[in-house]
């Protein structure tokens, strides 16, 4: 037999043959296609705000101030959310009605309108923080599983279930956000699938794997990244500052890179330096220091391949714009996220589901190619025998720049 490949995906129904010595797992009973959690094709056509205003209930009349669009309603808060994070909104409204009647219903106490989530904390308290807790255990749950690092769950009671080995990535993820939420008891009850949530999940929105049918895999084995290059100009030396590391929340997919470019000054500083496109695509959405950019021009963040760049200021596009590689995006900054430094973070995601900066398809600049550390944010690039450091300080073996005959 052919060994596995060691940097590449395997083909769906490839016989792997494991022993079988693990005790004491979780069921294996597949509950959520792994299309049903991330932000995918099968969700480009579903109307959120249609669909809570059908509902009628207590989120159809929610509205919530947030910094940066001030009065949104329940609807806006979760296509925000559910964007940003490239989580499917399907999900989103499932758990806020299994959990708080949120969605036909209303909530029956005080605890159920503030914490719709289950999180009892002042520091959380409505809905976009609630969402943004959940998405952070849920990301974690499917991401950790997919790259190797989630090998069991354990409940707030002590106990600790190791994770059936085949399982799929968005069962996973469900299971262990679960686990945050309930006791043992409570958990085993949330996903019986004749009256737990995903009973809900299909009284709601129908049979989910069967919308997975028409789009599962979600990336096929052959899958290749297109040429991208270093986002800024010939001949500039910047640092590599982040190894693999969240993509938008601060756990989650290790899918995101950042960069800085040199200063005489710490902290959050105006840059002049210009921070250029990856690749040809279409602008599909900004906002506070963010450029989505679609690169299979259709016009939508749920399919192909879609590039993120964060803490961009002065930006030179708009939604509608079409560049070209090497283009100008704007400057590096502090705008948008959190940020102690000036710099750019960059992530990558195909079909709605984000791709591990160090992963099977390793995030690759100008033939730089990413690996990841132990710990988020270490890391290196490689290219042609040498190595560059990750190094939040911006020091000598961070350094790195763009060649006019780079790859």
């Amino acid at each position: 037999l052919d060994p596995l490949p060691a940097e590449s995906l395997l083909p769906p129904h490839t016989l792997l043959i494991i022993p079988n010595k693990l005790a004491n797992t979780t069921t294996q009973q597949k509950i959520l296609p792994d299309s049903e959690l991330v932000y995918s094709p099968s969700a480009v056509d579903f109307d959120i705000e249609a669909y809570v205003n059908q509902a009628g209930g207590y989120l159809s009349t929610y509205s919530e101030w947030l910094g940066s669009t001030q009065w949104t309603t329940g609807a806006e808060v979760i296509q925000r959310i559910a964007l940003d994070n490239s989580i499917n909104p399907r999900l989103l409204l499932a758990l806020l009605e299994y959990q708080s009647g949120w969605v036909y219903g209303q909530p029956e106490d005080f605890a159920h309108r503030d914490y719709p989530l289950g999180l009892v904390d002042q520091s959380r308290k409505d809905l976009y923080k609630q969402l943004t807790w959940a998405i952070n255990h849920l990301s974690v749950g499917f991401y950790g599983w997919r790259e190797g690092l989630l090998t069991e769950i354990r409940f707030s009671d002590g106990v600790t279930a190791r994770l059936a080995p085949d399982l799929n990535a968005g069962t996973v993820a469900l299971q262990y956000y679960l686990s945050f939420v309930y006791d043992t008891p409570g958990w085993v009850e949330a996903l019986d699938i004749e009256s737990g949530l995903p009973a809900l999940y299909e009284q709601m929105f129908g049979n989910p794997w069967a919308r997975a049918q028409e789009v599962e895999p979600l990336y096929p084995p052959d899958l290749t990244q297109p040429r991208l290059i270093l986002p800024f100009l010939i001949g500039q030396r910047w640092s590599y500052t982040g190894g693999p590391h969240g993509a938008w929340e601060h756990d989650g997919a290790r899918a995101a890179l950042d960069f800085a470019p040199g200063s005489t000054k710490p902290g959050c500083v105006d840059s002049q330096a210009w921070l250029v496109a990856m690749a040809p695509g279409l602008i599909v959405r900004t906002g506070a220091g963010m450029i989505i950019q679609d690169l299979d021009g259709d016009g939508l963040e749920q399919t192909g391949w879609v590039l993120l760049y964060l803490h961009v200021s002065n930006m030179q596009v708009k939604p509608g714009d079409w560049v070209e590689t090497s283009d100008l995006l704007g400057h590096p900054s502090c705008e948008g996220g959190t940020a102690t430094g000036t710099h750019l973070h960059i992530a990558r995601k195909y079909n709605g589901e984000w791709m591990p900066a160090g992963g099977p398809l390793p995030f690759t600049l100008n033939g730089w190619q990413a690996h990841a550390g132990l710990d988020p944010y270490d890391g290196i690039l490689t290219r042609d025998g040498l190595t560059i450091y990750a190094s939040v300080y911006g020091s000598h073996e961070s350094l790195v720049a763009r060649q006019r005959d780079d790859p």
